[in-house]
């Protein structure tokens, strides 16, 4: 007698199976990273005084639901569309002096500062997107193996095939059905030059 072992769902995955799961297209994911990371920038201006580590921290977390959230067919794009949020976030808390120069200066230093936050992101933004591909590649795999199982084997088929094609031989050809032939070849007139 054999028995069936139940696993329980721990409290965290029940938890997590709560949470909305929208499937975003690839442009979708990047802005939605994108635009969050402007707000949460903006918050961080307000609230914190352009705080590097509340900035940071807040990344990691949109980086990992960006991943998430992606459609399976646009997984590619979640590790590229994180540090373009990231590089659109950072402006308001670059603080840059004014002019274009400035501004240009202070983005380019707040990202150069910044640089172990945007590879962290972007780290599990590609870890997570690369789990998710190979869990797919896997139930593609299992369905693929399940669809040969589950049809007749090969020996079997074969001589269903034979019959089939023995049976439409063997049917009568109607008289000016074409021009086709016993053997279902189509004559054709020579052309004349």
């Amino acid at each position: 007698m054999y028995r069936v072992r139940v696993r329980s769902v721990p409290p965290v995955v029940l938890a997590l199976r709560r949470f909305p799961n929208p499937r975003l297209t690839g442009i979708g994911a990047g802005l939605f990273a994108a635009l969050t990371m402007f707000v949460l920038a903006c918050v961080d201006r307000l609230l914190f005084d352009s705080s590097e580590l509340v900035y940071g921290l807040l990344f990691l977390p949109v980086s990992a639901l960006t991943a998430l959230w992606v459609r399976p067919a646009d997984l590619v794009t979640a590790p590229i569309s994180v540090p373009i949020a990231f590089a659109v976030g950072v402006f308001p808390i670059s603080g840059g002096s004014e002019g274009l120069g400035g501004q240009i200066m202070g983005l380019v230093t707040a990202l150069a500062v910044h640089a172990g936050w945007l590879y962290g992101g972007t780290l599990i933004a590609g870890l997570i997107a690369s789990v998710r591909k190979v869990r797919q590649m896997r139930a593609r795999r299992r369905y693929v193996l399940a669809q040969g199982r589950g049809g007749a084997p090969a020996s079997e088929r074969a001589p269903r095939s034979a019959a089939a094609s023995a049976a439409a031989a063997a049917k009568p050809v109607r008289a000016g059905a074409g021009g086709a032939g016993a053997a279902g070849a189509v004559t054709r007139r020579p052309q004349r030059p």
